[in-house]
């Protein structure tokens, strides 16, 4: 009789968590072969990497206040399913990625139902940024925390919770296989023509509150610029939303999807407008430029301005403590305001070297270069069950 796999469970509930879900499941296949399975949930990206996803995930992707409160009770009910998916599946460990409100109570439950069941946080909730207590939180409910940070760690280790470093996964993508003439071909763009991304975020609530300016921007400037070609990746938690919304503007859009299509457009951008999140550190790893903005739910963003204690939102302005790129937030977050932004760096090819040299050094702060954080969080879960034989 064959001797059973290492049953992994892993469990993400956006588009950031379903990327670093997928690379640590090839990092532990690479290292197991045959030897490892895989059960959760994730999305497009994890299901290729053999994760059958019981639900999509798109609907748990929720940011601000008001949306987990009016989500609750759906957050609640997928937890119940996954617990559910755990009792029949007898996962040999859990790693449960980012999106920490549904992933706090996924921990919950499997602790409660299986005392025994490692349970790794993978990706710290930012309580450098507020909510500090939720520290003491993880520590009461995992065995251990990967971090993509290395300035996570003091404050989960002086509650006890055993910490790595694994670093940012998202420093390591590789873009030298992205072909920018297949995108500029595709889309009609000569090698010279200007070509604007926007990336208007990977949640429905970032589509219905922060497209619309950034629709509004890009009709401003195609009034002065009818050469300037637009490209929309469209995130695959919200892809559908996205084209239908695109579908509708009065001037032409390109949306592509896929990984593959998005590095080409990346590659092939002249400047980036892009929403606020991980999009932002795969266009400064791929040189773009960029514009950043963002908006919440009024009652959300007045209730969280009091209890965010760092004035940046990028994470590479975060590692500068500097705007390396222009953040326009909430009200600022307007067609004319981003629109201006984007003009700037569009005529300006002198400033958009001096953004992308900035964007690299505060990469580097980030931990650019390092060990390839697939491999190091793969590397902490092994060692975990490890000590656990």
């Amino acid at each position: 009789m064959s001797e059973r796999p290492l049953t992994v469970m892993l469990v993400a509930a956006e588009a950031s968590g379903d990327d670093r879900g997928a690379g640590l499941a090839r990092a532990l296949r690479r290292k197991l072969g045959d030897g490892v399975r895989f059960v959760g949930v994730g999305g497009a990206r994890m299901q290729a990497e053999g994760v059958d996803s019981p639900f999509d995930i798109a609907e748990l992707s929720i940011f601000g206040l008001l949306e987990g409160l009016l989500a609750y009770g759906k957050v609640v009910r997928r937890a119940d399913e996954v617990a559910a998916l755990a009792a029949r599946e007898a996962p040999d460990v859990a790693v449960l990625i980012d999106s920490w409100g549904f992933t706090l109570r996924v921990a919950q439950r499997l602790r409660r139902m299986n005392p025994g069941l490692p349970l790794v946080k993978y990706v710290a909730p930012q309580v450098w940024a507020s909510r500090p207590g939720r520290a003491r939180t993880a520590a009461m409910w995992f065995d251990r925390l990967l971090t993509i940070h290395a300035f996570d760690a003091p404050a989960f280790e002086r509650e006890g919770l055993a910490t790595t470093f694994v670093g940012d996964s998202t420093l390591a993508i590789d873009f030298s296989t992205a072909d920018p003439s297949r995108l500029r071909r595709a889309i009609g763009a000569g090698p010279q023509d200007p070509v604007l991304l926007v990336l208007p975020g990977s949640r429905p609530s970032e589509i219905e509150r922060v497209l619309p300016a950034f629709e509004d921007a890009v009709l401003r400037l195609k009034a002065e610029r009818p050469g300037l070609h637009v490209v929309v990746p469209a995130a695959p938690t919200v892809a559908e939303l996205v084209k239908a919304r695109v579908a509708g503007w009065s001037h032409r859009a390109h949306v592509v999807d896929g990984e593959a299509a998005k590095r080409d457009a990346m590659a092939a951008a002249t400047v980036a407008l892009a929403c606020s999140g991980t999009v932002t550190t795969e266009l400064a790893v791929a040189g773009v430029p960029m514009v950043v903005g963002y908006r919440l739910a009024p009652v959300t963003y007045a209730i969280l301005k009091r209890l965010i204690r760092t004035k940046y939102v990028t994470l590479f302005n975060i590692a500068a403590q500097d705007f390396v790129a222009p953040e326009l937030i909430q009200d600022e977050c307007n067609g004319a305001a981003l629109a201006r932004e984007v003009a700037l760096r569009l005529d300006d090819p002198g400033l958009r070297a001096r953004q992308t040299a900035r964007q690299s050094e505060a990469l580097l702060k980030m931990g650019r270069g390092g060990p390839d954080p697939n491999e190091a969080a793969a590397n902490a879960v092994l060692e975990l069950l490890s000590t656990r034989a």
